[in-house]
């Protein structure tokens, strides 16, 4: 079976060689269609962010169609579309307990902890798929769970309908943030260095904030990039009483006066991915019944065979890229597992 490996730092590779997955009995095996590639991903590709072994299956932003289902799960079955929810909460300990699973300590991560879901076929906890209508442009598919990012961001912002929002960092999170603040009833603006990346912010509705002599302070504020940098010059643009919400990560620290954090009353908060299982059926309704089309962010599409050209392209692509997969033969007519065979950069943009 066909995947896409780092094999060392930098260094990646398309191999024919991988085992089909094992599917158990609550799981589904996904014969992937298409998989975005985001910060997260260069992040592990440049060997900021540690794997477990080499070589490491890469990718996290799937979906596909259901090839075999494991014999406990009633839910799901051949045949059926569905986006993956690549981050697997425990779903056990308090802080699950209490629905904030995207706080879980014990919480698995497709292509950073457990291996990636860019191979032809991957095996994945049913409950952790998501069916989405056939009709859906492949697009908008395979920016299902980086859109649950950004529409929880912006929920957290405390974002009113005709409220201005700064988005820091227009990399494919930051678009995306841009369509949720406009879906919102916000009014995005953003700021970015890269005059590519500005420039499709602007298409999709933004407003350039170093053009704009209003674009003075915002009662929102979402950073994306993960600069510290950035993170800086989004917390001076941080209206007083305002918040800020942080999505991008960086090890680097950031200066932050707390003077002007207290005197300026703001709110600071993380917002890392999503929880489950509410979120990602929240972005599916929210798709279906608006025309968002996250789609739009997507710049560049690769082949499998020719991924590690995708990655070397995509810290410096304004826009999304992805890699489609071949579909010839991907999707068994069967019922259950058993009927198939068990054996069936900006690297510091991580929201992931």
């Amino acid at each position: 079976m066909k995947a896409v490996v780092l094999t060392a730092p930098d260094e990646v590779a398309v191999v024919d060689d991988r085992p089909e997955p094992s599917c158990g009995p609550r799981d589904v095996v996904v014969a992937v269609h298409g998989v975005g590639l985001c910060g997260s991903d260069l992040a592990v590709v440049a060997g900021h962010r540690p794997v477990p072994a080499l070589p490491w299956v890469l990718g996290h932003e799937a979906f596909g169609v259901v090839a075999a289902a494991g014999e406990e799960v009633a839910d799901r079955f051949p045949g059926q579309r569905v986006v993956v929810e690549p981050n697997y909460p425990c779903l056990a300990c308090p802080s699950c307990r209490t629905g904030a699973t995207a706080g879980c300590p014990n919480r698995r991560a497709a292509g950073i902890t457990d291996p990636g879901l860019l191979a032809e076929r991957v095996a994945v906890p049913a409950r952790f798929t998501w069916p989405v209508p056939d009709s859906w442009d492949d697009a908008d598919a395979v920016c299902v769970e980086p859109l649950t990012v950004a529409l929880n961001a912006v929920r957290m912002s405390g974002l009113a309908a005709g409220d201005r929002c700064l988005v820091v960092g227009a990399g494919s999170q930051g678009l995306l943030v841009t369509l949720a603040v406009a879906h919102a009833g916000g009014v995005p603006f953003i700021v970015e260095p890269h005059e590519g990346r500005r420039a499709l912010a602007v298409e999709l509705g933004a407003r350039d904030a170093a053009g704009d002599a209003s674009a003075t302070a915002f009662p929102a504020v979402i950073e994306t990039s993960g600069a510290p940098e950035a993170f800086e010059e989004a917390l001076e643009r941080t209206a007083p009483g305002g918040t800020l919400i942080a999505v991008g990560q960086s090890v680097r620290p950031a200066r932050l006066s707390t003077f002007s954090l207290v005197q300026r009353r703001l709110t600071v908060r993380g917002c890392l991915i999503y929880d489950h299982p509410a979120d990602f059926p929240r972005t599916i309704a929210t798709l279906a019944g608006h025309d968002l089309r996250p789609g739009r962010i997507l710049r560049e599409r690769f082949d499998l065979a020719d991924a590690p050209k995708a990655f070397a392209r995509a810290a410096e692509t304004a826009g999304k890229t992805w890699i489609s997969m071949p579909r010839g033969g991907t999707t068994p007519h069967a019922s259950r597992a058993d009927s198939v065979g068990a054996s069936v950069t900006r690297t510091e943009e991580t929201p992931s």
